[in-house]
């Protein structure tokens, strides 16, 4: 056997170890992470990884991409990074506070402060209840609902943390699938109450984004962790 036919491991000259296979599919996910390529791209790119026989054939995956360096250094695979959501304990909060829709419609957005405790009720009617600009003084928030017949709609950032221990009779509560994992000291909001024929929708978006957007968003990321092996 002439040695010029073989790599030091032992593998054909041009033959492709599992290491440089995986470390191209990495480098693919990170373009992705960084939207350079949209999620259907991505699909045929990594079955073309996969399916490659030689080093060449991969190279030329990433050949009209931008360079993935950071001073100077290749930028590794994304990491499941938590997302964060600060508490700032400086901030004045109130111990509790009261919102009534009636045959109405009541919203909560903007910049604000959620109390220690805030109570909403809905009869006939609606709320929404936007924590995505919020300023969180307390670590955890007592959401309280009595919702009958209407509906809540509740947008929370990525980095908080929603519990729901309420009931629903005749009606329905949907939480979100989180883009990213909330850090340890996340802020938390405990929900709890009656949701009776209605229904209480928790979703998950960011300052601006559409509906529409967030679902592209968390699909991305839902579909880069999961070729990275690091679950859903």
């Amino acid at each position: 056997m002439r040695g010029s036919d073989r790599t030091g491991s032992g593998l054909p000259a041009g033959a492709l170890s599992p290491a440089e296979r995986q470390a191209t599919v990495h480098r693919l996910c990170a373009h992705f992470a960084r939207d350079a390529m949209t999620d259907t791209e991505l699909e045929r790119r990594l079955d073309l990884a996969y399916a490659a026989r030689t080093r060449a054939e991969l190279i030329s995956l990433e050949r009209d991409l931008p360079a993935l360096e950071t001073e100077g250094h290749p930028a590794g695979p994304p990491s499941p990074a938590s997302a964060s959501v600060a508490v700032d304990p400086t901030r004045t909060v109130q111990d509790s506070d009261l919102i009534v829709s009636v045959w109405g419609a009541t919203e909560r957005k903007g910049s604000w402060i959620p109390p220690r405790q805030l109570t909403s009720i809905s009869v006939m009617g609606g709320a929404e209840l936007d924590f995505r600009e919020a300023v969180f003084a307390t670590r955890e928030t007592s959401l309280r609902l009595l919702t009958v017949m209407g509906g809540v709609e509740i947008l929370i950032p990525p980095g908080v943390r929603v519990e729901w221990r309420g009931v629903a009779l005749m009606g329905g509560v949907t939480t979100p699938e989180p883009s990213a994992p909330p850090t340890p000291d996340a802020p938390v909001i405990r929900i709890s109450g009656l949701v009776l024929m209605g229904g209480v929708e928790i979703v998950e978006r960011l300052p601006g984004e559409s509906a529409r957007e967030a679902r592209k968003r968390i699909r991305r990321a839902r579909k880069a962790r999961h070729r990275l092996g690091l679950g859903t």
